[in-house]
């Protein structure tokens, strides 16, 4: 495609991958085919979007990318012409000097079983789905095996045969008299596309392709303890492959949202909780969320603004199983910006009984505790 891939993300070019990841994710989101109304344009942006951020998140591909434009990462036909060796390939141009010293060692014949393509597919799950596990139903649409040709592309009874132009190689061979002597290029055969065989009668069905579109629906099991980025692998579930060859597979990727109370750190939540200044100074119980519920909370009295409490085993179990991480809870003491006049008078008493008082270690106190940490 030759629109510019920074533009289709609508991120700069110095752009780091962050800002590229969460652009493709909200653009994804936005225009995913199952989501929009207008499916087919859906399906061209989605697209569009997907192959952007193929190269844009892989370092060597953006950086081929940034050098060559759509030539140094594959472009398609669009693209002939502007590459960096114009409208010939590298390989044609390595077999223009050395194809006649190698001989027919590069012909590659592409009527051989052939992989399906991989297919992604994107779930944002909740952080409590992604703490427990659940199942989610995901609908795509895929390339299958036409069932009326049974992927031969043929019309049932009629014969597919050797191409009459390469003699069934795929490729044809043409040779230069040039002042330096004699030189082969190869190319792909125009008349059978590198199949190396024509098909007579083209199936009604898949027009000669041998696969047709079509819409499956899968039941996705996300197992418990998975993180953001993480992706679960559906093997055969991509496309058919072609000529008998093995279907490719489906890889779902998983994004967690945000949380309005928790934040995740490896296996470890961690959560914030306001006290209040009789509750930091006294002590005592306090009920604070968790992923599977409300637990209780051991304050010790003296309790400072920061502190950092652990409750062993709160946190995300681990996707292999077996351990589990601890939930970290930092306690912030509130100070209240209305009191009423009873609060007041016993806040006053409380300075006059001495209460406004900041404990400070002396200086000879200091130099203990420096010598006892050495």
């Amino acid at each position: 495609m030759a629109t510019d891939y920074y533009q289709i993300l609508g991120v700069s070019r110095d752009a780091d991958e962050s800002t590229i990841k969460r652009a493709y994710r909200q653009l994804a989101r936005q225009h995913h085919p199952d989501v929009a109304e207008d499916k087919a344009a859906a399906e061209h942006r989605f697209k569009e979007i997907n192959e952007a951020y193929e190269v844009l998140s892989d370092s060597q591909k953006r950086a081929s990318y940034d050098r060559f434009g759509h030539a140094g990462v594959g472009g398609g036909a669009g693209d002939a012409g502007f590459g960096p060796f114009g409208g010939e390939g590298f390989g044609d141009i390595f077999d223009m000097f050395f194809g006649a010293a190698r001989g027919g060692a590069t012909q590659q014949r592409r009527n051989g079983p052939a992989r399906g393509n991989d297919l992604r597919y994107d779930v944002e799950i909740s952080l409590e789905e992604a703490y427990g596990g659940t199942t989610r139903e995901v609908t795509f649409r895929h390339l299958t095996t036409c069932a009326t040709c049974r992927g031969s592309g043929a019309e049932p009874g009629t014969l597919v045969v050797p191409c009459d132009r390469c003699g069934g190689s795929g490729m044809q061979r043409q040779v230069r008299q040039t002042p330096l002597g004699q030189f082969v290029t190869q190319t792909t055969c125009t008349k059978c596309a590198g199949d190396g065989q024509i098909v007579q009668s083209p199936c009604s069905t898949c027009r000669g392709r041998g696969r047709v579109e079509d819409q499956k629906t899968l039941q996705v099991r996300i197992p418990a303890g998975v993180d953001d980025g993480s992706r679960i692998k559906i093997s055969g579930s991509g496309e058919a492959g072609v000529r008998g060859g093995p279907d490719g597979d489906l890889y779902v990727y998983l994004s967690v949202a945000p949380h309005r109370l928790f934040r995740r750190d490896g296996l470890d939540v961690l959560l914030d909780v306001p006290i209040s200044f009789p509750q930091a100074a006294l002590g005592g119980e306090a009920k604070v969320a968790s992923l599977d519920g409300d637990v209780s909370l051991t304050l010790a009295p003296g309790t400072q603004s920061g502190s950092q409490y652990r409750l062993r085993g709160r946190g995300m179990p681990s996707v292999r199983g077996g351990a589990k991480g601890d939930q970290l809870v930092t306690v912030h003491v509130v100070v209240p910006t209305k009191l009423s006049k009873r609060e007041r008078e016993l806040l006053e008493e409380y300075a006059q009984a001495g209460g406004d008082a900041i404990e400070e270690k002396s200086f000879f106190e200091r130099v203990k505790d420096a010598f006892r940490a050495e």
